[in-house]
């Protein structure tokens, strides 16, 4: 479902999603999460894919959470549903997903982010849970300050393990497409398998996760990946790495 909402862009082997409403702090309307999913669901037939940056056109903000004049409406309970189905798509994507955070982050905007794998930061960015959702950072350091509703600059955040980095405004975009283009030159098929371990391990027992893990590692040995890493290793020279 195509959207004036959300841009994408296509650079080298990562792919950019901005949401696009700047004048509504980039609030999600169903539309704009409607086509969200269908571009994460089209991802799947993109082998050459690598990264994905998730990010707000702006500098004010990131995602502002759902667009409250379709809050309280008829559909509100479909919508709660399909805000769940699209932070499970994202964390469920099969290359890394990075949420280049460019200002305020809140509500459903602040689990938006939470759902992509890494999270960079802009100095001014800001994240804030109404308490009914405070359960999605549950396990981080910081789960009390997000429980009270409390908005937490982007300092902070990465003081609790809420995000990974903080850069300046300006450099934000670049740094998050320097981190793409890091990813980039790995192996797509180890990448794929470390996310799969986090994702679903984490939804299982110790001894469940430990085995899919072994598992996964396994699969790994009879790949091209690995004989051209071995031999570029060998070879004293940087691998390339097809994903086959």
């Amino acid at each position: 479902m195509d959207s004036p909402f959300i841009n994408t862009e296509r650079s080298d082997s990562h792919l950019i999603i901005r949401l696009n409403r700047p004048e509504k702090l980039n609030a999600l309307t169903q539309e704009m999460i409607l086509a969200l999913s269908d571009i994460f669901l089209g991802l799947n037939s993109e082998p050459n894919l690598r990264a994905v940056i998730l990010t707000g056109t702006g500098d004010e903000a990131f995602c502002a959470g759902t667009d409250t004049t379709e809050l309280a409406g008829p559909n509100d309970s479909k919508l709660s549903e399909r805000n769940r189905d699209l932070f499970s798509q994202i964390e469920s994507c099969h290359v890394p997903v990075i949420a280049a955070v460019n200002g305020i982050a809140a509500g459903g905007g602040c689990e938006l982010a939470l759902a992509c794998h890494l999270r960079i930061a802009s100095a001014n960015a800001r994240f804030s849970l109404p308490e009914a959702r405070s359960g999605i950072v549950r396990g981080h350091e910081g789960t009390l300050e997000m429980l009270t509703g409390k908005e937490v600059s982007a300092k902070e955040a990465l003081r609790f393990g809420l995000i990974n980095r903080v850069v300046p405004a300006a450099e934000l975009l670049a740094r998050a497409e320097d981190l793409a283009r890091e990813i980039a030159q790995l192996a797509p098929l180890a990448i794929r398998a470390c996310l799969e371990a986090v994702t679903k391990g984490n939804q299982l027992s110790l001894a469940e996760g430990l085995a899919l893990e072994a598992k996964l590692f396994a699969s790994l040995f009879d790949t091209d990946d690995v004989r051209e890493g071995t031999s570029a290793f060998l070879e004293k020279r940087s691998p390339v790495f097809k994903g086959t």
